[in-house]
């Protein structure tokens, strides 16, 4: 049975992963009331005639046309259907239900004014697996991917259930559940706001948060194969250096490399290791400090409302507002950030990896081949891990400097904050494969030490696991398979548990 997430207040990054990974999502009492007052409050507009942008006016340029009671549900029906035109493949079904459970979010503020009806049929389509098929391309920010879900709830569109695609109105059926008419203004809050953004922003901080474990995990096992210097991270010194993330590293580092005896034997050999050996805990505490910071704001954009207009007030005395809260800039700077942190991690992994196939500094058997000559051993996959770096380096180019100008100059600046936080997830998937090639490297290494000094308990432990993945490689098999079965225990299984280097 899945884990199930309540939602009172705001949800939380991590907790908008949990739900991409399978938790169900309910709405406590709380929500649900915002949600209600909130659609009163429309209904009190609708009544008065109260000018609000989306709800009795067109959108963008279109945004001073006055839209009679009688126009205002077909408003909302087509503002879906001229919105539905992203191209492309559709997202995978973690990022959908990540987008899905940050549109939720978004509405349970109270602000955006949509019937609790709506919002019951998007939790009965996440709650089911029951996934709108988004096309992943051809948005400058939320628009086209937001239309794609709203049209399943009016019986349009299409869905994934498992390996099945049903049309909009078959999903629905399914789940006992009829179309619904939308009206005044729950068209526009359907495909308004950030949470496309904040949903892959979520899924992107959380994955980011555990690779960094792994990352610790691969240079403690390649520097127990390749270093040589006395005690380098001790921490006395590191502590000079005010960074929590570069103390977190040289702790975790510590940990893993206790007891080693292959580090005792060549202790002292070398007065300075290189610095992709030397500077880990500089490096890969940098990316932890700017997780910290992208991690703060996502969660602060989670509790924001990003919905354009919002309303307020009370039925009584009905408020409507016109903001640019649906703007993603902050968002777009924190994905652009992350990308590039993410990218400088890949890179010294690969510099290391470099380092363990490299005979000329590794004292190792040329490029980990056992029969040097007849086999190539790791010399090509490092190659591969060069060649996703280089196109990190190209995916870190910040999209939120892209620009453009839409709708006849009324949207003349752009953030494009979820492409941002595409492409973050895109490098994301290169780490995550860099990484499975230097665990893998790191495990050969060891096979072939010509040391009979023993591991570190934890690298040990390491060892083992990577160990149940791939076998010792001898040219006997294609080695991109075994690096993503590796890349699948990345995916699956935390680098250590809290106490292992408590």
């Amino acid at each position: 049975m899945p884990d199930t997430i309540v939602l009172d207040t705001a949800l939380t990054s991590g907790e908008i992963a949990a739900v991409a990974g399978g938790a169900h999502l309910v709405l406590g009492e709380p929500a649900r009331r915002r949600i209600e007052k909130a659609r009163s409050i429309v209904n009190a507009l609708v009544d008065q005639g109260s000018r609000g942008y989306g709800i009795n006016t067109g959108v963008g340029a279109l945004c001073d046309v006055v839209i009679g009671r009688e126009d205002q549900s077909a408003l909302s029906r087509n503002l879906l259907f001229s919105h539905a035109c992203g191209v492309g493949e559709p997202l995978g079904r973690v990022e959908t239900r990540a987008i899905m459970a940050a549109q939720i979010n978004n509405f349970a503020h109270g602000y955006s004014g949509v019937r609790l009806e709506i919002v019951d049929a998007l939790l009965a389509l996440l709650n089911n697996d029951m996934l709108p098929l988004i096309p992943s391309r051809g948005s400058v920010g939320y628009l086209t991917h937001a239309a794609a879900i709203g049209l399943v709830l009016i019986g349009a569109g299409e869905c994934r259930h498992g390996n099945k695609i049903l049309s909009g109105a078959e999903a629905l059926q399914t789940l006992g559940l009829k179309p619904l008419v939308l009206q005044a203004k729950e068209g526009l809050s359907l495909v308004n706001g950030t949470p496309c953004a904040t949903g892959l922003a979520s899924l992107a901080v959380t994955r980011l948060s555990q690779l960094a474990d792994w990352a610790d995990a691969a240079a403690a096992m390649t520097y127990e194969n390749l270093g040589a210097q006395n005690d380098p991270f001790a921490e006395m010194p590191l502590a000079l250096r005010k960074s929590e993330g570069l103390q977190q590293v040289g702790h975790n580092l510590r940990s893993l490399l206790a007891g080693s005896a292959i580090l005792a034997e060549a202790a002292g050999k070398r007065t300075q290791d290189p610095l992709s050996l030397r500077a880990v805990p500089h490096v890969h505490g940098a990316v932890r400090d700017a997780l910290l910071q992208v991690s703060t704001v996502v969660d602060r954009e989670l509790a924001s409302v990003t919905d354009n207009p919002i309303v307020s007030g009370s039925p009584e005395a009905p408020e409507v507002h016109s903001q640019a809260h649906a703007v993603g800039a902050a968002l777009g700077l924190a994905m652009d950030n992350l990308a590039t942190a993410a990218a400088e991690l890949a890179a010294i992994s690969e510099r290391r990896i470099d380092r363990l196939v490299n005979p000329l500094v590794s004292g190792l058997p040329a490029f980990l081949a056992s029969g040097s000559g007849v086999e190539s051993g790791f010399m090509i996959i490092q190659y591969t891990a060069a060649a996703l770096v280089a196109e990190n380096r190209r995916l870190a180019m910040p999209a939120s400097l892209d620009g453009g100008i839409t709708s006849a100059l009324q949207e003349d600046i752009l953030t494009h904050a979820t492409p941002a936080a595409a492409k973050a997830l895109a490098i994301l998937d290169n780490l995550e494969t860099v990484l499975a090639i230097e665990l893998a490297a790191a495990a050969q290494a060891y096979d072939l030490q010509p040391s009979s000094a023993g591991k570190a308990d934890m690298t040990g432990a390491l060892y083992r696991r990577v160990r149940s993945e791939t076998a010792f490689f001898r040219d006997d098999r294609p080695l991109n398979v075994e690096i993503r079965n590796v890349q699948q225990m990345l995916k699956a299984t935390s680098a250590w548990s809290e106490s292992e280097v408590a």
